[in-house]
């Protein structure tokens, strides 16, 4: 009955590291000189998970709960502890959250975050775990126009706003808006934006704006994605970010519709692009 048992725990342990090296292996090749960029479903809130084709991570925002480390559970290895790249565009409840959580559970090598000085307890614990990733190694950093985050192979984070420190901005007004590039293609994450920031924006970058894939801004809120902004992105996928109890406004889906843009909604699941650097597909 023992030399059974055994048999069988070892025959149990090869069939294990098996499936591991297979699953790995199948990772290895879906992304395999490809962009991955999965919009997770995390309600209410922002949480963009992009793997480059060279293997570096980067995760932007967390939303509003621990749901973001259910969500990544799905596309990051159980072994694998690590984020290459953490970028948390405001201290808003529904974009910092659950950062809070993945801060405490992986280990993180940059963080670039908002300038805005946050008071409410989610902001302070947020301010904590960054500062206990710094005391673990992590380079942190405010975000400023020009930065370039190099991902490797090609792709790499612009951030687009603030233009400077703005410690007393609103958390919409001074979060961070980035430009996601991989060869021909581009992904526009703008954040919870409001119109003005768009409008200026618009000013200082006009046609280079355009992506192939936009985040809506805030959710789909009133207060974001003018006809002006969507029109110079003119992208040909949007998706919305958010819970299925709230509804994008009239004025936004009118906007989208009438550029002719497909959407996808986060309320129906994790939505996930993959560009090979020509052309962008939904997954």
């Amino acid at each position: 009955m023992r030399r059974s048992v055994q048999i069988t725990g070892v025959a149990l342990i090869a069939l294990l590291f098996a499936a591991i090296g297979i699953w790995g292996a199948a990772l290895a090749e879906d992304h395999r000189g490809a962009l991955t960029v999965s919009f997770l479903d995390v309600g209410q809130g922002d949480a963009i998970f992009i793997q480059a084709p060279s293997g570096i991570s980067a995760l932007i925002d967390g939303g509003p709960d621990t749901t973001v480390l259910r969500a990544l559970s799905a596309r990051i290895p159980w072994w694998e502890r690590d984020i290459d790249v953490v970028i948390s565009t405001s201290h808003a409840k529904s974009n910092s959250v659950g950062l809070v959580d993945v801060l405490s559970r992986y280990s993180v090598g940059t963080i670039i975050r908002s300038s805005v000085a946050g008071s409410d307890a989610y902001s302070r614990a947020l301010t904590d775990a960054i500062h206990m990733q710094s005391e673990h190694g992590a380079r942190v950093m405010n975000a400023k126009r020009g930065q370039i985050i190099d991902l490797g192979a090609g792709a790499y984070l612009e951030i687009l706003s603030p233009d400077r420190e703005v410690p007393g901005a609103s958390a919409a007004e001074g979060c961070v808006v980035a430009r996601l590039v991989y060869g021909k293609t581009a992904f526009m994450l703008p954040c919870d934006a409001p119109q003005a920031l768009e409008k200026y924006l618009v000013y200082l970058d006009g046609a280079s704006l355009h992506a192939d894939v936009l985040k809506v801004a805030h959710h789909g809120a009133k207060t974001s994605s003018s006809p002006l902004f969507v029109g110079y992105v003119s992208p040909m996928y949007a998706v919305y970010s958010r819970d299925c109890k709230n509804a994008p406004a009239e004025e936004t889906t009118a906007t989208l519709a009438r550029f002719g843009v497909q959407t996808l909604d986060t309320c129906q699941g994790t939505v996930t692009f993959v560009s090979d650097g020509k052309s962008v597909r939904a997954e």
